[in-house]
């Protein structure tokens, strides 16, 4: 198997396996070169790799200029492209799904239990630290 896109074999694997999964197909894919912007100096100027991705059926592209190399940035703008068709298939992404759940469970009001508890755990520390400190000595006289 020739390795395309400059990463390891099992990454690419991966990314194929989640186009299918996405049922997009290569051949929905229109890929264009152009000149990165910003810091690189020559290897900017006279090489073309930054990627623009189209995604022909949804209409969603991506420009992916993060990598030096252009084959690095053609996989990372699929995965990008991947992530935006993920989105809008299902809404929202797994992980910010998650990241929602975790503020939710934060705001949410502790049940009286659990506040006793948790107030005399810190009773219970602030007894620790008051026993950690110095203890005066007076002079035996």
């Amino acid at each position: 198997m020739t390795n395309i896109f400059n990463v390891s074999i099992e990454k690419e694997q991966q990314l194929k396996a989640r186009m299918q999964k996405l049922g997009v197909d290569n051949k929905e894919i229109e890929e264009s070169f152009v000149r990165s912007s910003g810091p690189g100096g020559q290897n900017v100027n006279k090489v073309s790799t930054c990627v623009l991705l189209v995604h022909r059926s949804t209409g969603l592209s991506v420009k992916c200029q993060k990598a030096r190399s252009q084959g690095l940035n053609r996989f990372y703008a699929r995965r990008l492209l991947l992530d935006k068709i993920e989105k809008m298939q299902n809404g929202f992404v797994e992980e910010k799904r998650k990241r929602i759940e975790k503020i939710k469970r934060q705001k949410r009001k502790r049940s009286k239990r659990a506040k006793e508890k948790m107030l005399a755990l810190k009773k219970q520390k602030s007894e620790k630290k008051k026993n950690r400190q110095k203890i005066e000595t007076s002079s035996l006289d």
